[in-house]
């Protein structure tokens, strides 16, 4: 009879720590495929090339506010529930090694989420515009074209959101 042993040159531990890896790394690119904006310079592809009405007016008011995406895409949790995992698999044997396994999932997850909900955050405006047909429109938008009271402006809108750039 003829035995042929195999084996692998990939350890148990190398392996979850690969496959935690490519996890990983694979939410990490899922994650930056999604990048949604309050900018008043991004148009999406499908607000691009649509016509839309442009009003002219003053802005008589700006205040300083923080923009926050409420739709978490879980990639910072999980990612850190990974990174934890692996971390606390690395500590002590036996059930003291999955204590640490589950602890640093869970902590993981935790700081993941919070890391993930700090940086959805963007600086922006709300702008106050006195139309020259005698209307008030307030937008919010980010804070990365100057705005001040009493500027000349474009109230943008129509096909999608409505911006407020300066004239």
């Amino acid at each position: 009879m003829n035995h042929i042993k195999s084996f692998s040159l990939v350890t148990p531990r190398v392996g979850r720590l690969m496959a935690a890896a490519a996890v990983v790394t694979s939410l990490a690119v899922l994650g930056g495929c999604a990048n949604p904006s309050a900018s008043s310079g991004v148009y999406s592809y499908d607000q691009a090339q649509r016509e839309q009405i442009v009003r002219t007016g003053t802005v008589t008011g700006v205040r300083p506010i923080v923009i926050q995406n409420d739709r978490s895409s879980g990639v910072g949790m999980v990612a850190g529930g990974a990174l934890g995992g692996v971390a606390g698999n690395a500590i002590g044997g036996g059930t003291g090694r999955t204590i640490a396994t589950v602890g640093g999932v869970i902590l993981g997850a935790l700081a993941g989420n919070a890391v993930e909900n700090r940086a959805q955050k963007n600086s922006g405006l709300e702008i106050t515009v006195r139309l020259d047909n005698g209307e008030t429109r307030v937008v919010a938008q980010e804070a990365d074209v100057p705005v001040s009271v009493g500027q000349r402006v474009q109230v943008i809108s129509g096909a999608g959101p409505t911006r407020v750039t300066p004239m």
